[in-house]
């Protein structure tokens, strides 16, 4: 059901909810980015409707609230292991419908890759999203070319508009809340974004073949195996595991799992010194691929959502998109035409 709501009843909503839930949403943070005294668009919990920024793309996206960079996953003795208690409260994230579609994505490698995540399983059930409408491209995006541009699966959507919000609101126990309140019902549909200034177009004949390709040969010198395009990426899932000992015979302690990259030295370093992946060109090959074929052959559909966060991210200037528009060239080099 739909409703028109000013600031005021919005703020009474998030303070109703936040008995059960914390808020988390896209807001600014004074002098928090990697560039000295400016300031990032960044994931954090809000009381107000007024923190949240509309008309600015997160830096960082929606997965840090929702999948910690940190977590530990239990406390061991010398003789026994426990499992530290979930969180008290769940979660409602605001994100846009390139994000909603990254959920997917992390469902599938969480919960669909084998036998359910147990950490993973526990947070997500407990966890309500509220789609921003985004009616106006951003530089880098380019989500109408990978089909992530418009979304459904939401408990609440919300328009901004200019005396205040139109939402549309799908769970049941929020929709009494906006009657009791007396809030004017109307007819609401979710903001999209119809058009990219950025295209992208897969080659039909996109094959392994691309491995043989020089396209990634530029990558060894221009990539600097940084791993920023995975950390602000809403669908990249590598994490590694430490162990955190408090005593010195390391027999107590904490073991966390904790985000990792692809990208950087050491991730694919395997016993007796072997490493799959030495140079950048071909880590860059093995995330473009994932991103964009072999995920597809599994899931049907792809993983990147076309957010545009690892263009904007990255200190070397190489975009992703312009990686997908080398594609069809390196294709017609391996093939010989």
């Amino acid at each position: 059901m739909g409703y028109s709501v000013n600031a005021r009843q919005f703020d009474e909503w998030l303070a109703a909810l936040r008995n059960d839930f914390d808020v988390y949403a896209p807001v600014c943070v004074k002098g928090g980015s990697i560039y000295s005294d400016a300031d990032c668009i960044r994931y954090g919990m809000i009381s107000s409707i007024e923190e949240v920024v509309f008309d600015r793309k997160s830096e960082y996206s929606f997965k840090e609230a929702m999948v910690p960079i940190s977590e530990t996953l239990f406390y061991f003795t010398e003789e026994e292991c426990t499992v530290p208690a979930p969180k008290k409260k769940g979660a409602v994230i605001f994100l846009r419908s390139c994000d909603l579609a990254a959920v997917q994505r992390l469902d599938d490698m969480y919960l669909g890759n084998g036998p359910e995540d147990f950490y993973y399983e526990r947070i997500r059930k407990n966890i309500r999203f509220v789609l921003m409408g985004c009616s106006k491209s951003f530089g880098s995006c380019f989500c109408v070319s990978m089909g992530t541009n418009k979304s459904k699966n939401y408990d609440m959507c919300v328009n901004v508009r200019e005396n205040g919000f139109e939402i549309d609101v799908k769970d049941a126990s929020w929709n009494s809340f906006f009657l009791e309140k007396g809030c004017t019902q109307t007819a609401v549909a979710a903001d999209y974004v119809q058009e990219n200034t950025v295209k992208v177009t897969i080659p039909e004949n996109l094959s392994t073949e691309i491995y043989k390709s020089s396209i990634w040969d530029e990558y060894n010198k221009r990539c600097i195996a940084c791993g920023r395009c995975n950390f602000v990426c809403p669908t990249c899932t590598c994490f590694t595991m430490q162990d955190l000992f408090y005593t010195e015979n390391g027999k107590v302690g904490e073991r966390r799992r904790v985000w990792a990259s692809c990208m950087v030295d050491g991730y694919t370093d395997v016993a007796g010194g072997g490493s799959y992946r030495k140079k950048n060109g071909e880590r860059m090959r093995f995330k473009v691929m994932h991103k964009i074929f072999d995920y597809k052959q599994r899931n049907g559909y792809h993983m990147c959502v076309g957010c545009g966060r690892c263009d904007d991210i990255c200190p070397e200037y190489i975009s992703f998109s312009d990686i997908i528009g080398k594609l069809e060239k390196g294709m017609e080099e391996v093939s010989g035409s």
